[in-house]
């Protein structure tokens, strides 16, 4: 059997919004989950609409930092970036963390904080699907070497980077979402479908299934399809403040009602063993990497995630 991966999301938004503008304290925390055992260290991507620090940037760091973790973004908005220069980025940082890097991607919600992010760094959000799509064809012929020439939304004459990634062909891509559209986009694309909800394990199992079916129609091996999950969880003995806990967590950083998030998104709390069992129950609807957002004092949280992971067999 395939070991499931554990991941942890390091809180870089929730650091600039209790006004730590520093970045040794995440550094920190990167090597105290790859002591604890975690297999994976994740971003989050915005601007302006959540500022926090640059992705790729403060992977750069953590790939100097650590050895073993995999280093992921959950997930990048790549429609915000040249394809050329992200194509140069991505692959300079898996050469730095030696093919560690996974590039989740997402579409971006229709919102007016992120289309106002759009329209500061001057890219349309209109049609930003098919810029999305686009933009990681041409990075993928970037990575694959030799020169380019590219015409279409962008426009290329014979040019090539360097250096090229670590792992022949790039790092991984995993779509976020779980619309009808990202269930297609990651079964014929994708190496990896990563969505962020909603919080019923039968539904991921649900619909993994029709990301199978969407690879297999395109002649892919539905298999090459890494199924993960990215999930934010509020773990405490007393049940009644884990719940509260989650319900300010998130009405603090989407500055929405915690009951319209908590219909979009895969959001738990409860006792460390009510978790584990939630846990468990994705797993055993086919999921094999698990991203955790942990609400609460971080090292403390990260700690009891470990110690449910175990005794859940992850």
């Amino acid at each position: 059997m395939t070991k499931v991966k554990l991941g942890y999301l390091l809180p870089t938004r929730e650091k600039i919004m209790s006004g730590v503008q520093a970045t040794k304290p995440i550094i920190d925390l990167a090597r105290r989950a790859e002591t604890l055992g975690y297999d994976s260290i994740w971003i989050g991507d915005s601007v302006t609409a959540k500022p926090r620090h640059d992705a790729f940037v403060i992977l750069a760091g953590i790939a100097v930092a650590t050895e073993r973790v995999e280093l992921g973004t959950a997930v990048l908005l790549p429609m915000l970036r040249n394809p050329v220069l992200l194509a140069h980025q991505a692959a300079t940082l898996d050469q730095l963390s030696e093919g560690r890097l996974i590039l989740g991607v997402g579409t971006a919600r229709d919102v007016p904080a992120i289309r106002k992010e759009f329209e500061a760094v001057g890219v349309p959000f209109e049609k930003r699907i098919g810029r999305m799509l686009e933009g990681l064809d041409l990075a993928k012929a970037l990575w694959a070497g030799g020169p380019v020439t590219w015409e279409g939304r962008w426009t290329t004459n014979a040019v090539e980077i360097g250096p090229l990634p670590f792992r022949s062909g790039g790092p991984p891509i995993w779509g976020g979402g779980a619309a009808e559209g990202a269930l297609k986009r990651a079964g014929r694309y994708f190496d990896g479908w990563f969505p962020s909800g909603p919080s019923d394990p039968t539904v991921f199992a649900e619909s993994l299934k029709r990301v199978r079916d969407y690879a297999d129609a395109v002649g892919r091996n539905p298999d090459h399809v890494t199924p993960a999950m990215y999930v934010t969880v509020s773990i405490n003995s007393d049940v009644q403040k884990a719940e509260a806990d989650l319900n300010s967590y998130l009405e603090a950083y989407y500055l929405q009602p915690a009951s319209k998030l908590r219909q979009q998104q895969a959001a738990f709390s409860g006792s460390e063993v009510q978790v584990g069992e939630w846990l468990a129950r994705f797993i055993e609807a086919g999921c094999s990497h698990i991203c955790i957002r942990p609400v609460g004092e971080t090292e403390e949280q990260m700690e009891r995630i470990i110690g449910l992971w175990s005794s859940i067999g992850g």
